[in-house]
């Protein structure tokens, strides 16, 4: 069951990145399989990491992402700054990150926005 449009499906595997896509109640969420984190800034090398889609993806931003395990900044064992709810889907407790895009630009942004702005998230967690 595809979900993702072709071209963020093809970056994704041209970057090599291990997803799965699910679907749960007319909600749909790819799911980037152990991710890799940055070295030393949390209590896990990798997570397994969520985005749902809103329905008229990608002309609407997705809003969050979603990780598990559970993360905590390796410096004082604390969730990271607006990364303390949990979000159930397909089963299974998310830890929400909550990190909102106001920038999205419909035709232009994809997949690889919100991975970029993930990456981002993760290196200046605090």
């Amino acid at each position: 069951m595809a979900i993702l449009p072709m071209k963020c499906s093809r970056y994704l595997q041209d970057r090599g990145l291990a997803f799965e896509e699910h679907q749960e109640n007319g909600q749909k969420a790819v799911v980037f399989k152990q991710f890799a984190l940055p070295a030393g800034r949390f209590d896990a090398p990798h997570a397994d990491i969520m985005i749902l889609l809103p329905g008229a993806y990608p002309d609407v931003a997705p809003d969050m992402f979603y990780a598990i395990p559970w993360l905590h900044l390796a410096c004082n064992n604390r969730y990271p700054r607006a990364a303390d709810q949990a979000v159930s889907f397909a089963g299974r407790s998310w830890q929400r990150w909550s990190r909102h895009n106001n920038d999205w630009r419909p035709g232009v942004d994809g997949i690889w926005t919100m991975l970029k702005r993930i990456e981002m998230a993760l290196a200046e967690a605090a």
